[in-house]
């Protein structure tokens, strides 16, 4: 599994105490653009609620609501080449509109886990990534990333779900990165 490293510092904080949202803000990349300029966006995710099924429980799967916002001055042309190739997209988009955010649904799948060589998660030995499953847009257009997050060493990265949906992925991300 290809991980593309997004976040070489990540701010961590929430809204407020009643919401339970966490506010992630990207201020920097592992690479900058030609230019000199690096990518930044923020990631919120709103409070998330248990699934049901006993599964689910076991691991501490949780779903929820969040939405990329984009910022101002951002040049996220480094991380979408790096993109392209994580997601295994065949094409950038042609096109982009640039939105102000992105609605996304997500799966939480467990937290305290290590990741492995090959970038898959793992309860045992316990860690501190959060391995999160990311559904873009609707219907046709819906795609599936993986967003993995520890805030002990403050990284983030993308990761391939299925081929099928590296495209769809990109183009979204595109407008908000």
């Amino acid at each position: 599994m290809q991980n593309t490293t997004f976040l070489s510092r990540i701010l961590w904080g929430s809204t407020s105490s009643n919401s339970q949202a966490t506010i992630l803000r990207n201020i920097g990349s592992p690479r900058t653009s030609p230019r000199g300029k690096q990518q930044k966006f923020r990631i919120e995710l709103g409070p998330s609620k248990p699934l049901e099924d006993k599964e689910s429980k076991d691991f501490d799967i949780q779903e929820g609501e969040g939405r990329f916002l984009a910022e101002p001055g951002s040049d996220a042309s480094v991380l979408l080449v790096d993109l392209k190739s994580a997601l295994e997209a065949k094409r950038f988009p042609a096109k982009v509109r640039r939105a102000r955010d992105l609605p996304f649904v997500f799966v939480s799948l467990g937290q305290n886990q290590s990741q492995d060589a090959g970038g898959g998660f793992n309860h045992q030995p316990h860690g501190h990534w959060t391995p999160i499953k990311l559904f873009i847009g609707e219907g046709k257009q819906e795609g599936e990333v993986f967003l993995n997050l520890n805030p002990v060493i403050k990284k983030g990265q993308f990761s391939i779900k299925d081929a099928e949906y590296g495209d769809i992925v990109l183009a979204r991300l595109a407008q908000v990165l």
